[in-house]
Formats: structure tokens, C-alpha cells, sequence
């Protein structure tokens, strides 16, 4: 796919089966990508899922002769996060102006388990690595293609991270209007929910970057998640006063339309947790879109299995407008790229609604009716 088959500002969810690829097209001189899952299964003709690396290559700006790529966020190092980021970075010599990261990618070195991280990982957490050094050397700052971002808490910034300046340091509770060094506000605004301070150093799925990205000035806004679960996905809600900060178009449903954002496992049992659900609806906007960035989603799941989770994609369900599957539009052997373009009137998607894609919430909202009581009594047997 060409820059010029996709609108001047929006987001793009590709199809790259269980694993987030999303594209954010701030202009059409800048893109930033956060996560990236290529699979090699994927450049063969006859797989349905998009070879990622391949497909950025050929849509990103050329800098200096080279595809430029002003952002890269690295939510976690998980492989289904990172999977073609050495191939990106190496092979095909993408120029990533800023790379964006949190202090456990580095943390998670353990010289005792190798096999902790994946080979993409252990190249995003080098070249995370090889930047620090950069900028914790230089007194008058990098240029692009040595930039980073760290998301995370001072007191967590030692050992590498100690000489870094303060400016490349974002503490989630604040906007970032500013990618590669280009002051950026008047298009884009991205206000960073997590890695919670007391999850930096728990299971790693928790420390995912949590982002709302808002593009102007038409707007369009879109929540992603990466794979946090449902304490920190309450607790982002709960602890953000500000709409405008968690009011989404679009919501990437995390980890994969994963039924651990609203399901607690209590006792080998499944317990519904309703207050998640009712947050993240009452953060929807005119209209939302729910998207699960996974393959086709089962009608029903069975113990043990991975997500995306048919429970998830139910209660999403009743919960939204419209809800998409990466891995199921406009169909399962021909998935196609979710496309939204931000435009004067907001957020559109530019695709056909399939069917069985309208949600429940405006049916479920009018059923519950009012706050106000019936202006009119009722009983049975009234006429």
C-alpha cells in the first residue's frame, strides 16, 4: 500500500493475525508507528496477514533517499509488539527518528534466562541501549535517528538512564506534542496513561505504554493499550478527570480482544467485572469503534485459550457502535486494513461496515431509558 491510498491524517490497524500494528498518519511528511508484528508466514501470496516491515517500507516519507518513520513506540517487548523490528531497523535501513520505550525494555537483560527476550527484542532493547548512550553524552542534544522517548518515573531512571535529560523523559499523566524534534501540537497530541508507577517492575503485560492520541484539528481520537489487563485499565479510567484525556473514536481493544480486561480469574473461575465496561463506554464518543487487532475470533472459547477471546469481543460488544476485527474485514481470507481518516467532521472509517459489526450500545442505552421517571404510569393489562 502507497502513502497516497491512505488519507493525510488518521490511523491504520493492519492485519497481522494475534499482534498490534498500528499506523498513525499525523501528515504526509510524518508517520509514526506504534508496535510492529511481521510475520515471514505472511509474505508468502497465499497468507492473508500483511508482511508489516514490507508494508511500511513502501508507504513512509523518504529522508535523505530513506524511508523515515518519525516514531516508533515500542509499548513492551513482548514479541507479538516487536516482531520485524530488527529487520526494519537493519535490513531495510529505515530511518527511525525517535524511538519510545519504557525502562523495563532495558531492565528485563536477564543474564540468566536468554531466552527471556526475542531476537526483535533484543535488537529493540540494543538500539534503545545505543541512543541512551547518545543523548546521555551529549550536552547539546541528538539528531533524528539517534532520538528517544522514555516513558517512565525518575526515581526508576538509574544505572543507563541516570544522565539522560529531563526533556526525554515523559511521566505518564502528560501530552507529548513534539515527534523527532517537530513541534507537532497543531496535528497531533499524545497524552501517555501508563505504565503505572507501582507496575514497572510486575508482570510485563503491565507495563505497557497506554496512549490516547488525538489528531487535529478535526480531531479523532483513538486509545491504545497495548496489553494491559483490568486493574490498570480501571485504574487509567478511574484516575484520568479529564475527558478529553480518555474520550476515544476509536478503543484497540488490549491484548488482542483479551477477556482479561473485564474478566477476573478468581478461584479457576471467570467474574465479570461491569465498573471496567461502564468506563470504558462512558469514555465513547458520538460514535465508537471497538477494534480487536487479532485474527477471526472464535464463537465460542474453550479453557486455555489465547487470545482474542470470543467473552472479550461480547461484552465489547454491548459496549460500542461498531466493532472490527483486524483478522475479519471484509472477510477472513481477505482481511484488509482498517482505515479511519481524521477529517473536519471527525473520525470516519473508510470501509464497509460488514455484517454483524453494529454493536449493542445505542439498543442497551435506550433500554435502560432515563434517569428521569416515566411521565406516564404503566400497568399490566393497560391498553
Amino acid at each position: 500500500m502507497r502513502r497516497s491510498d491512505l488519507p493525510d491524517q488518521g490511523f491504520v490497524f493492519w492485519p497481522v493475525g494475534a499482534g498490534d500494528s498500528t499506523t498513525i498518519l499525523v501528515s504526509n511528511e510524518i508517520v509514526a508507528q506504534v508496535d510492529i508484528n511481521h510475520l515471514e508466514a505472511a509474505e508468502s501470496d497465499d497468507d492473508p496477514r500483511y508482511p508489516m516491515v514490507d508494508e511500511l517500507v513502501e508507504l513512509l516519507p523518504r529522508r535523505a533517499g530513506r524511508p523515515y518513520l518519525a516514531a516508533f513506540v515500542a509499548t513492551h517487548a513482548d514479541q507479538d509488539h516487536c516482531r520485524g523490528f530488527r529487520e526494519l531497523l537493519e535490513d531495510h535501513k529505515v530511518l527511525i527518528g525517535e524511538l519510545w520505550f519504557t525502562p523495563r525494555l532495558v531492565a528485563d537483560i536477564d543474564a540468566d534466562d536468554p531466552d527471556n527476550l526475542s531476537d526483535d527484542a533484543k535488537a529493540l532493547r540494543d538500539e534503545a541501549l545505543r541512543r541512551i548512550g547518545c543523548n546521555a553524552r551529549s550536552g547539546a542534544g541528538v539528531g533524528s535517528g539517534d532520538r528517544v522517548r522514555v516513558i517512565g518515573y525518575h526515581d526508576s531512571l538509574t544505572g543507563e538512564f541516570a544522565d539522560l535529560p529531563d526533556d526525554l523523559v515523559t511521566v505518564p499523566g502528560n501530552a507529548v506534542e513534539v515527534l523527532d524534534g517537530i513541534r507537532v501540537g497543531d496535528r497531533l497530541r499524545i497524552f501517555v496513561h501508563s505504565p503505572f508507577k507501582d507496575d514497572m517492575e510486575g508482570e510485563r503485560n503491565r507495563t505497557s505504554i497506554g496512549l490516547h492520541v488525538t489528531l487535529r484539528p478535526g480531531g479523532g481520537r483513538a486509545l491504545l493499550l497495548g496489553d494491559l489487563d483490568y486493574e490498570p485499565v480501571k485504574r487509567l479510567f478511574e484516575t484520568t478527570t479529564r475527558l478529553a484525556d480518555k474520550e476515544w473514536d476509536v478503543f484497540l481493544a488490549p491484548h488482542h480482544c483479551s477477556k482479561s480486561v473485564m474478566y477476573e480469574r478468581i478461584d479457576g473461575e471467570d467474574h465479570l467485572r461491569k465498573d471496567v465496561l461502564d468506563q470504558i463506554e462512558m469514555a465513547k464518543a458520538a460514535h465508537g469503534w471497538i477494534v480487536a487487532s487479532s485474527g477471526p475470533i472464535p464463537n465460542f472459547d474453550s479453557a486455555g485459550d489465547n487470545p482474542p477471546h470470543a467473552k472479550a469481543r461480547n461484552r465489547y460488544k454491548e459496549r460500542c457502535d461498531t466493532f472490527l476485527c483486524t483478522g475479519e474485514h471484509p472477510s477472513e481470507k481477505n482481511p484488509q486494513p482498517l482505515i479511519f481518516e481524521a477529517n473536519a467532521a471527525g473520525l470516519e472509517f473508510l470501509g464497509a461496515t460488514p455484517a454483524g459489526a453494529a454493536g449493542a450500545a445505542p439498543q442497551i442505552k435506550k433500554a435502560r431509558g432515563g434517569p428521569a421517571p416515566p411521565a406516564a404510569s404503566t400497568a399490566f393489562g393497560r391498553c
